[in-house]
């Protein structure tokens, strides 16, 4: 049977725990335990743009906030930055 110490070991390692994902193409090692602000220093992402995690299948990306809330990673994530502001059908005049 396992300690109190023993668990909170346990729970401390796996919220240490880091994995490797990517930004941008760019392969990068985070706490698995993260935050947005967090990945978006990491990536060095500039400040006119956004970031979006990759969703498996058909679903839509997700975008990252830009937010001290919690965001748990997954080993080998995707994520990409784009402008905040994009305007597609735009002609530039």
């Amino acid at each position: 049977m396992e300690t109190s110490n023993e668990a909170l070991a346990r729970a401390e390692e796996s919220h240490n725990h880091t994995v490797k994902i990517y930004i941008d193409r760019v392969e990068k090692i985070s706490p698995a335990h993260t935050t947005g602000i967090a990945l978006y220093n990491l990536g060095q992402v500039p400040s006119e743009y956004v970031l979006f995690r990759e969703m498996e299948g058909r679903r839509d990306d997700e975008l990252v906030p830009k937010a001290s809330a919690p965001i748990h990673l997954k080993e080998w994530e995707h994520f990409y930055s784009a402008q905040a502001k994009l305007n597609p059908g735009s002609t530039g005049r």
